[in-house]
């Protein structure tokens, strides 16, 4: 592909639409035409040790031999953040291709792909006005939190959804000590940080649905109770404890719902997640968009790919 310092590859789209199978598929593809490509992770939840199975993580067998990064980085009594997800997340992408290798960043979690992506820089924090909206989310709980980001940052309450109060506090703080809304300068409106391919991966409404329910079935059986069970006995952040499938395992544990409540409750906030993710990428410009299940996806990818050459 050139003289020039390998681009960066991200592979993008809902969960359920397989960007994890075609990110390595896409690696091969490109190993193949000389190029070596390894993975970086920006699925949230994949940072992570020991959250695998609700994750659908892959397990280091399954990763055909391809170096993947910021996977199990996180202990689960641990929180996340963007801005140091960012900084991680450059960094790794910067020595893969210091070493000759194309990166592919691969994840649904919006924020965090587009904290790389784009020249995306994080407003201060003020601890006193934190202070004040953790208190009321944890005396009150996220939904007046949330009817009040929706009303002055709409955008930034789609992309966020009424579940995460970390993140719905994040955000009206932010608009708060700055008079903008959290969503100023996301994706549309950014620069890019660093020359890139963004590849998307869709499915039609009805398949995804059926994509993620069936998910969320496969991983109650395998096991995700008493991967979840095993959590709780290590002690769980705040941000691993709501992570979807986990806080319906939890509240099963605890005698809070039922098992098909559970499982009913973890497939309708996975179609839901799914909804606010394909929104979110469809506002990347210059995305490429593929079938999840076009025979060709990979082929087509690797022509785009080497036509930058």
């Amino acid at each position: 592909m050139g003289s020039a310092e390998p681009e960066l590859v991200a592979v993008v789209g809902a969960t359920g639409t397989g960007k994890s199978d075609f990110s390595l598929d896409l690696a091969g593809a490109l190993a193949a035409s000389g190029l070596r490509a390894e993975i970086v992770n920006a699925d949230a939840m994949q940072l992570y040790r020991g959250m695998d199975i609700g994750t659908a993580k892959l397990p280091v067998a399954a990763r055909r031999g391809i170096p993947h990064h910021l996977i199990d980085v996180l202990d689960p009594t641990d929180e996340a953040s963007v801005a140091a997800y960012q900084e991680a997340a450059r960094s790794a992408i910067l020595d893969v291709q210091g070493r000759g290798a194309m990166p592919i960043l691969v994840g649904g979690s919006g924020l965090y792909v587009s904290s790389v992506l784009f020249d995306f820089r994080f407003p201060g924090t003020d601890q006193v006005v934190r202070q004040r909206l953790e208190a009321e989310l944890l005396s009150s709980g996220p939904d007046g939190l949330f009817a009040r980001l929706r009303e002055v940052d709409p955008e930034a309450a789609q992309a966020i959804g009424p579940h995460n109060g970390r993140r719905i506090v994040r955000a009206l703080e932010v608009v708060e000590i700055t008079g903008r809304p959290f969503g100023a300068g996301l994706p549309a409106e950014s620069r890019p940080w660093t020359p890139a391919t963004v590849l998307g991966l869709v499915a039609p409404r009805d398949r995804l649905v059926a994509r993620l329910d069936a998910r969320v079935e496969r991983m109650w059986a395998d096991g995700l109770l008493d991967e979840v069970r095993a959590l709780m006995g290590k002690g769980l952040g705040v941000t691993a404890a709501r992570a979807i499938g986990y806080a319906q395992a939890i509240a099963h544990l605890t005698g809070e719902l039922s098992r098909a409540e559970a499982i009913g409750e973890t497939a309708a906030l996975t179609r839901k997640y799914a909804r606010r993710q394909v929104g979110w990428f469809r506002r990347y410009p210059r995305t490429t968009w593929f079938d999840h299940d076009d025979p060709t996806r990979v082929e087509s990818a690797l022509q785009l790919l080497l036509n930058h050459a």
